[in-house]
């Protein structure tokens, strides 16, 4: 969904993930998710122990953060400088930020605080069905975890002929090769293809912008972690919810943490099987890492998501076309210009290609630039990293929700100005959110 851009920015430019520069920092990305989706793989074994644990970071030992208009303490002796803004407000339970790094010390982990049985409903969405028993998910039924899922499983085989019957055309594009813009020259600068990738192309149907000034589609990638119950502890104290967008292998990994993520209120969408460049994939591959995504959803929750993002934004025309044969309307986040979205650069954090410093000052840029466009936003975030959870619960939430004007800090179904239900499948209300294969 389009808004109006803005002419002029006197501002400091937004690190972008798809600019020039932008380019290596996905491009590092490869090998940092990989690991990372390695270790939690690693760590998640049958896929039902984990499902208890996550960790600590917001509920770390009270350090010498300061609070209220002043800078936070740490910064001078970090090597990094010092961000350019003040802090409005900090978690007072936060860790320094100047210790939010690659190789940080690893936090104990927490366990749920409630975990949620079988028959459970969300209080948010009345005609929801109840929850399956996540103890009762055999991860031995899925495809393997952190790969792109074969294409010759009879599951996949009926996906295909469901998208071929949809009705709706997929473009006759060739897949990208790895490594983006640079990679691709012809494709990068060839405009019928809609690459959000190199230029930023969109479609009227992608949602990146909540309609409503001030209005905060709040989201988080690539989870759930070991990290994300302190994040939801935290969002459940200052009563917000948000959007995940859920990796298939995480979610099958830790079932009972993404009940959690649904029963508690937050809407929860599709962000693949095992997190590729989709543009790279050939359709069948494509549909292979939407269905399985969505289907694990919803043999956990009950309901099956219409909304889904790509992996790094990585979407075209060919591949947009495809999950909108699958029922998913592709979300977004918020991009001012062909070099500017508003990423805050958390991802980059765990990899070292960030550090705390540059997070921060990006998160300043992105509240100072939505005051000066006409609609709300959608901001990049994670919940896979012990660092992207620190900051986000330390400092850029209590920095948002001391922002003036006040943001309205919601899941982006809300942000859109629909109910809850209109998230799913099973509950939408498809006379006024019609299903993307039926428009």
């Amino acid at each position: 969904m389009r808004f109006a851009l803005v002419s002029a920015l006197a501002l400091p430019l937004l690190a972008s993930a798809h600019g020039p520069a932008g380019l290596q920092h996905h491009h590092v990305r490869d090998t940092t998710t990989a690991s990372a989706a390695a270790s939690s793989a690693s760590a998640s074994g049958s896929g039902t122990s984990s499902a208890a644990s996550s960790a600590a970071s917001g509920s770390a030992a009270a350090s010498s953060v300061a609070t209220g208009t002043a800078v936070a303490s740490g910064a001078s002796s970090s090597g990094f400088g010092t961000i350019t803004f003040t802090l409005a407000s900090t978690n007072p339970t936060a860790i320094p930020y100047s210790s939010i790094t690659y190789g940080a010390a690893t936090q104990t982990t927490h366990a749920m605080s409630v975990t949620y049985t079988a028959g459970s409903k969300p209080t948010d969405i009345p005609n929801a069905p109840p929850i399956p028993n996540w103890a009762s998910l055999n991860p031995k039924n899925y495809p393997t975890l952190d790969k792109t899922p074969p294409t010759d499983s009879d599951e996949v085989k009926q996906w295909i002929q469901e998208v071929a019957n949809s009705g709706v055309p997929i473009p006759d594009f060739a897949p990208t090769n790895p490594g983006g813009c640079s990679n691709n020259t012809e494709a990068a600068k060839n405009a019928t293809l809609c690459w959000w990738t190199c230029g930023g192309c969109d479609r009227d149907y992608d949602v990146s912008a909540c309609p409503t000034k001030d209005n905060w589609g709040l989201t988080y990638d690539d989870g759930p972690s070991d990290y994300t119950t302190d994040l939801l502890a935290y969002l459940d104290q200052q009563d917000i919810r948000g959007t995940f967008f859920a990796v298939g292998s995480r979610v099958i990994s830790r079932p009972a943490l993404a009940q959690a993520e649904y029963i508690k209120g937050h809407q929860v969408a599709v962000h693949t099987w095992s997190h590729p460049y989709m543009t790279t994939k050939t359709n069948e591959e494509v549909i292979a890492e939407l269905g399985w995504s969505r289907k694990v959803i919803k043999d956990t929750l009950g309901v099956t998501p219409i909304y889904w993002r790509p992996p790094y934004g990585d979407i075209d025309d060919r591949v947009r076309a495809i999950g909108m044969a699958m029922n998913l309307y592709p979300v977004m986040w918020t991009r001012i210009s062909s070099t500017q979205t508003f990423d805050t650069l958390d991802y980059d954090l765990a990899g070292g290609q960030a550090n705390p410093v540059q997070v921060l000052d990006s998160w300043d840029s992105i509240m100072n630039n939505s005051t000066q466009i006409d609609t709300g936003f959608i901001v990049l975030e994670h919940d896979l990293f012990q660092q992207t959870v620190d900051i986000a619960v330390g400092y850029i939430l209590p920095e948002a929700l001391a922002h003036k004007p006040a943001y309205n800090i919601t899941p982006v179904i809300t942000c859109l100005g629909m109910p809850m239900a209109n998230a799913y499948m099973e509950t939408n209300d498809n006379s006024t959110n019609k299903l993307p294969a039926r428009e």
